[in-house]
């Protein structure tokens, strides 16, 4: 039991083992980027499952729509930071134990190994090549290891290279458990909250107040940054000109909103705009989207103005089409009214198409709607603010006995049959999207991130290499020489980098005549 427990803990604490998780890591996350994520949009995600009725089951119940807080892809998560560490700490020992010894003596065989050459001179002696041999060698900065002299006057010294590359091996793995660390406790301490907000519309940050929120196990959310803020105008610019290109008639060119924003430190106009967001605390306060917001008023059969309000719908394609719901609660507990609409900035309707808009921008905006009857809230169940529950309801219908069709452009009213009341188009405003989102380990994930970067790049661009020079008496005052390399792993380059590791002790000790290398000596 013992020595099966120790081969799975060597299996899992292997490099190889690391990688695979890794890449099994990245191949878990591509789901969180194909499907709608409930702690992003979870109006989207309800969407799906209306649209995928028959495969969505099976995908919520896997854990597809909310991939990174899954049990499996916790447990990779995990697998993968004991793997990282069970590698790293024992790494870490033997590198600690390599740098602190001294370089490995030089082999008894030089001939043996890759880019062997030998050479001698009559007027250098032994202890002045070989104490040149050093002194090139500390001043590569090399790791030098003398004093392994034999009684007949040889010297040896070995040099190594690169201790560096293992370095920024280290530095890497080291920098991924950060990254995981970083990762972790961004979804333990942060929290992200969105909000639509109208122009006109003013936002006091509280608990309740958004849209939607989404907080870490550990985040207090009574701890929430106070903050206002008043959207008085957004502002967003298409590309009008048909001879912009091809594909860019109608695109966005501009997406700006003109704020107050209150901080308690006193109220000051703000410019929100797309990547520059405002800051409050250690929270930062995102521009992210726009839309249309449709006034909608109702009254009942006897003139009661029951609702009147902007209600915000849901972009649907590079046009602007929008969908969205307007719900009249107040009308009565049995009678309430319910209005699925389709909002057009650009509106045309033609046979093959229906009801489309051609154009992002306000230049004929209509109001396509439906009117039901009934319970708004089945169950009292919370629901999307888009889209309308009609489980309960009736649609209404006219006298001919199909259901009523209503099309409306600002400042028109439609009369709903039987009694069921006026609606009325008033006006048109704009929305934006605001996140606001903390999270702790964005700065942390993103320094380990550029440390990893960088000590990748010290792995692959340092080269690990040894240098052994055995040097013995040859005559008087004269003396022979071996010199050759060992590299950990492939290098092509090892043999080029002895043949100039010996130009360079022969121009130091003024041995180089006309450019010829001790290699080309030797083949001549």
């Amino acid at each position: 039991m013992v020595g099966t427990l120790r081969w799975a803990w060597n299996q899992l604490t292997s490099m190889r083992t690391a990688l695979l998780l890794l890449m099994l890591l990245a191949v878990a996350a591509v789901p969180g980027s194909i499907f709608p994520q409930r702690s992003v949009d979870s109006g989207a995600v309800d969407r799906y499952l209306d649209e995928h009725p028959k495969i969505s089951p099976a995908l919520d119940a896997l854990g597809f729509f909310e991939v990174y807080s899954s049990p499996w892809f916790a447990a990779i998560y995990l697998l993968l930071f004991t793997s990282l560490v069970g590698c790293i700490l024992p790494r870490s020992k033997t590198y600690w134990k390599g740098w602190r010894q001294q370089p490995p003596r030089v082999p008894r065989r030089l001939t043996h190994l890759p880019g062997h050459l030998g050479g001698s001179a009559a007027e250098v002696g032994v202890d002045e090549l070989a104490d040149a041999a050093e002194a090139l060698g500390h001043r590569r900065r090399y790791r030098v290891r003398t004093g392994d002299d034999a009684p007949d006057g040889t010297r040896e010294v070995s040099l190594e290279t690169g201790m560096l590359r293992e370095l920024g091996n280290l530095v890497f793995h080291i920098s991924l458990v950060g990254v995981l660390l970083s990762v972790a406790a961004g979804y333990l301490f942060g929290w992200r909250g969105e909000v639509m907000l109208v122009e006109g519309e003013t936002f006091t940050s509280s608990n309740g107040r958004y849209d939607t929120l989404n907080a870490g196990p550990w985040v207090d959310t009574k701890d929430l940054p106070d903050f206002t803020l008043a959207v008085d105008e957004v502002r967003v610019r298409f590309e009008t000109d048909p001879d912009a290109g091809k594909g860019q008639f109608g695109q966005p060119r501009g997406f700006e909103v003109d704020a107050r924003f209150d901080a308690g430190d006193g109220l000051r106009e703000e410019l929100l705009q797309v990547n520059d967001p405002l800051t409050v605390g250690s929270a930062r306060i995102h521009l992210l989207g726009n839309g249309y917001a449709p006034q909608v008023s109702y009254r009942d059969a006897a003139g009661t103005l029951l609702f009147q309000g902007a209600s915000p719908f849901l972009v649907q394609d590079n046009n602007y089409a929008s969908s969205g719901a307007v719900k009249v609660s107040a009308a009565g507990a049995d009678e309430q009214i319910g209005l699925a609409g389709l909002f057009l900035p650009t509106q045309k309707v033609d046979a093959q198409r229906g009801p489309h808009s051609t154009f992002p921008g306000l230049a004929d905006p209509a109001l396509f709607m439906t009117a039901w009857k009934g319970n708004l809230f089945p169950g009292g169940r919370p629901q999307s603010v888009f889209t309308l529950e009609t489980k309960e309801m009736e649609q209404i219908q006219g006298e001919d006995g199909t259901p009523v069709r209503i099309m409306l452009r600002p400042g028109e009213t439609f009369d709903l049959p039987d009694g069921s009341g006026q609606v009325a188009f008033e006006d048109v405003r704009r929305f934006a999207g605001l996140s606001v989102r903390e999270d702790p380990g964005q700065v942390p994930a993103l320094v380990f991130s550029m440390i990893g970067l960088a000590g990748l790049v010290l792995s692959l661009a340092v080269r690990r290499r040894r240098y052994f020079l055995r040097v013995v008496p040859a005559g008087e005052g004269g003396s022979r020489w071996e010199i050759a390399g060992l590299a950990k792993g492939h290098d092509p380059t090892l043999d080029d980098g002895v043949a100039r590791l010996e130009h360079d002790l022969r121009e130091r000790l003024g041995l180089t005549t006309g450019g010829e290398t001790a290699g080309e000596k030797e083949n001549s």
